[in-house]
């Protein structure tokens, strides 16, 4: 687990949807006047170079958020996003792409709390640095699964958990599952972001029908689930294929924000004739 860098794939498609989602429901958040806490359980670095030899190994991003930093014609929630991304590069060359933790960083008020969780020494450090004069933020080098439940419910009752692991256990699906479920036992009314990747494996592909029986019966708001799929397997049947989120309790705005931004994405970031979408929703 501990060998796994996201630099390698910063910036790429399925970066595109998991920080679209972020930064949606981190602007719906701060609508409202009393604070709300963030749990990012698998923070990474908090920003990552473009120009530097992991991300420019595979170049995943040139098919990802390359193709939409000089668009003109973005739908607005998908131009709140890469507008997060300008920001980051302050001389407006695409040169540095921000992970979750900078986007909230961008977008969270001073009072709303960070609680930011990461295993890689290296990355730690370097997230450490990024958040140390943030106020009301903490950065941890312990376990985000375990961590959890000491994060819940947060003290003002508004929260938000973000549950990205990079999959390359096989347990990590059977981990992000059973947080979800008592993260929702102890705090029903949290909205959670579960990003997972679209793999050719019975644990990906069972995955979101597991969430949502999990939403089903304790999501006092309900679940929405969005999946972009863009390429296609290999030779042998490999290959991530596209990514998918999962949220619980999700902004009632969501859904059509998200719809508002599919078929552009499919068309921008498809990689093959066959490229699609899923939205899908269930409200309460």
């Amino acid at each position: 687990m501990l060998a796994y860098r996201h630099a390698f794939h910063a910036g790429n498609h399925a970066d595109v949807l998991k920080h679209l989602v972020l930064t949606q429901v981190l602007r719906y958040m701060g609508e409202k006047e009393k604070p709300y806490t963030l749990v990012d359980t698998h923070a990474g670095a908090g920003g990552y170079s473009i120009e530097g030899r992991y991300a420019q190994k595979k170049g995943e991003y040139s098919s990802g958020v390359a193709r939409l930093y000089d668009a003109k014609d973005l739908p607005a929630p998908l131009a709140n996003y890469v507008d997060l991304v300008r920001q980051f590069n302050t001389d407006g060359q695409l040169r540095q792409y921000p992970g979750s933790p900078a986007i909230a960083n961008l977008l969270m008020r001073e009072q709303d709390r960070l609680r930011c969780y990461e295993l890689h020494p290296t990355d730690f450090r370097i997230l450490d640095t990024y958040l140390s004069t943030r106020p009301n933020t903490q950065a941890s080098d312990k376990d985000g699964f375990a961590s959890l439940k000491g994060e819940l419910p947060p003290p003002s009752r508004r929260g938000v958990v973000l549950m990205d692991p990079p999959y390359e256990i096989k347990t990590d699906y059977a981990k992000v599952l059973a947080a979800l479920r008592e993260g929702l036992q102890r705090f029903p009314d949290c909205v959670f972001m579960i990003w997972y990747p679209q793999l050719a494996l019975l644990e990906s592909t069972q995955l979101a029908q597991r969430l949502k029986a999990s939403a089903d019966a304790a999501a006092k708001k309900g679940w929405l689930h969005v999946r972009l799929t863009v390429d296609q397997p290999d030779e042998r049947g490999f290959g991530m294929l596209g990514s998918g989120m999962f949220i619980a309790n999700p902004p009632f705005t969501l859904h059509d924000d998200l719809q508002a931004c599919l078929p552009y994405l499919v068309e921008k970031l498809g990689q093959y004739d066959g490229a699609n979408f899923v939205l899908e929703q269930r409200a309460v």
